[in-house]
């Protein structure tokens, strides 16, 4: 079990975050980036899970500048709620709270970013901006708007085959912006495959790109 603590962003706001520690010394830092429906109930399991495997997790609350302690549903209404509160908070601000973050996870050694939905492309703008070793994007529906910022550390993208909001053309923008890049596209699988909360969560896809998310995170991480 986790808690939630405060980081400070360079600018001076204050968030909230979700931190969760390993039972031993941990083996690095992981900074888990939501999908737009906040640090909610399956955020925090990420969180969790990530722990158990030895890292200190901590989940940022990166919606707090313009809804603070917001958790939303994965209904309808709840995705556009989470649409409207992205909006209102400038990219520049979402990099700064980010960087607290990661600030914080490096405490434990080399730090890397995963982040999901929107936290997908997070997790691309962080490996471009912010000092990591590695990040993984799990269907980041947006990084095809910052493929100018090139990575510097290794990524691993996570991509469903049946995603209508991230077509294969997209994903093979990405592809051409950055080869180096480690790309995975799930058969049989939608956006938000990885999340057990919600009706595209396809188990086998999920667990084969956690399995290789581990893999990846230990190599470039700890």
């Amino acid at each position: 079990m986790g808690q939630t603590i405060e980081l400070i962003a360079a600018d001076g706001f204050h968030l909230a975050a979700y931190r969760c520690d390993p039972a031993g010394k941990p083996r690095g830092g992981i900074v888990i980036v939501q999908e737009i429906f906040g640090v909610n109930a399956h955020i925090r399991e990420l969180a969790d899970q990530y722990a158990a495997t030895g890292y200190l997790a901590i989940a940022p609350a990166m919606f707090d500048r313009a809804a603070p302690g917001i958790e939303l549903g994965y209904d309808q209404a709840g995705v556009d709620q989470g649409v409207q509160i992205r909006a209102r908070i400038a990219p520049e601000q979402s990099l700064l709270d980010l960087q607290a973050a990661v600030a914080l996870a490096a405490s434990a050694g080399k730090v890397g970013v995963v982040g999901y939905c929107w936290g997908g492309t997070v997790a691309y703008v962080a490996a471009a901006h912010c000092k990591i070793a590695a990040a993984v994007s799990y269907y980041g529906g947006r990084i095809t708007q910052y493929l100018k910022d090139k990575p510097q550390c290794p990524v691993m993208y996570h991509f469903g085959e049946l995603d209508q909001m991230i077509p294969l053309t997209m994903i093979d923008e990405v592809r051409q912006a950055h080869p180096a890049g480690i790309f995975h596209i799930y058969q049989g699988a939608d956006h938000g495959f990885n999340c057990d909360h919600r009706k595209n969560y396809e188990p086998k896809s999920a667990a084969l790109a956690r399995e290789r998310s581990l893999a990846f995170l230990r190599a470039h991480v700890g």
